[in-house]
């Protein structure tokens, strides 16, 4: 029998996130691998492997004529926490070609930095630092008068998929109110889920802490307006972790730097941010620069969820662990 032939076309990861020693051993004993790295596989690269890929890993285009010339091809696995709008997805599943996203892997990271942040936006410690360092800190009570504590807290998810299951149990210990926003979500599943489902409206303006956790679709882009915004409860503390265009982001920081809300920003509509941008100058906000989700125990659960699915595949089973593809929903979704 010919060996499954294994295309790895995984930029922008590489070598160090996806296909370390072990990996490609383990990949190796699957079938033939035939990796490119350093950029996108060039058009002819692809068209030369195409008939025999019976797995691709990565972010390669697949439109239907591609899909055509791929008769043995069984599964894509994306290796990002993202849905690339070039591929097929509706062909792909009437072919029953599994297409399949890492985006489970960054979960937890994501949501143990979310975490975080929340925690550093109520206790203040962003504003002690910046006090601290001027010689303008106060000690003990008299520098906690806007001090929160997160027991207890109202606290609201703007979306409940990946991220929102992986922060929802680290939340649990503090005795919060958990609220949740999802209109892809039934009431009854988020009540079984053990969650408080509310409208976007109560969501914003009875929350202590808010997590932006919604992705971005053609639907929803730019649905926090400024007057949506406007009703966060004052003082609340936001985390903005998922996709920075769910937001008027000028707006956004207008009001976080007039000091409105609290806020924690770890994405931009625009990555780099440009060394001129007015966003560096914004008073009151703890900015971070995608740092979320990237750290290296993320890419070890990719490299596990990648390995088990492909053997399952290769096997004939269904895959388990990285995230299916909805070709209705994945194709509303702006990833980039």
């Amino acid at each position: 029998m010919t060996e499954p032939l294994i295309f790895m076309d995984p930029f922008p990861r590489n070598e160090a996130m996806v296909y370390t020693p072990d990996c490609a051993e383990a990949l190796g004993r699957m079938g033939r691998v035939v990796s490119h790295w350093g950029s996108r596989a060039p058009d002819e690269l692809v068209e030369e492997h195409l008939a025999d890929m019976a797995v691709l890993v990565g972010q390669t285009a697949m439109p239907r004529e591609r899909l055509d010339r791929a008769p043995n091809l069984r599964a894509i696995l994306n290796v990002k926490a993202n849905w690339e709008p070039n591929i097929d997805y509706q062909e792909c599943h009437a072919r029953g070609i599994q297409v399949l996203s890492a985006a489970p892997a960054m979960a937890p990271a994501v949501a143990e930095f979310c975490l975080g942040q929340a925690i550093m936006l109520l206790r203040g410690l962003h504003r002690a630092d910046v006090l601290f360092r001027t010689g303008q800190e106060a000690y003990g009570i008299a520098g906690n008068s806007d001090a929160r504590s997160l027991y207890g807290a109202e606290v609201a998810l703007l979306g409940y998929g990946n991220l929102g299951r992986a922060l929802a149990p680290l939340l649990r210990p503090f005795g919060v109110r958990l609220m949740v926003h999802d209109p892809w979500l039934s009431d009854g599943y988020l009540r079984a889920e053990g969650l408080e489902p509310v409208s976007l409206q109560k969501a914003l303006s009875q929350s202590d802490v808010l997590f932006l956790l919604a992705g971005v679709t053609s639907e929803n882009e730019g649905f926090l307006d400024r007057g949506a915004l406007q009703t966060i409860r004052n003082g609340a503390s936001v985390v903005l972790a998922s996709r920075a265009e769910i937001v008027d982001f000028d707006a956004f920081l207008e009001l976080a730097g007039s000091g409105a809300f609290r806020a924690a920003v770890d994405v931009f509509p625009e990555e780099p941010v440009p060394a001129g941008s007015p966003a560096r100058a914004v008073p009151n906000v703890l900015f971070s620069s995608h740092l979320a989700g990237g750290i290296e125990a993320s890419y070890g659960r990719i490299r596990a969820m990648m390995l088990d699915d492909i053997e399952q595949i290769l096997m004939g089973l269904p895959p388990m662990r990285m995230q299916k593809a909805d070709p209705k929903l994945s194709a509303k979704m702006r990833s980039r």
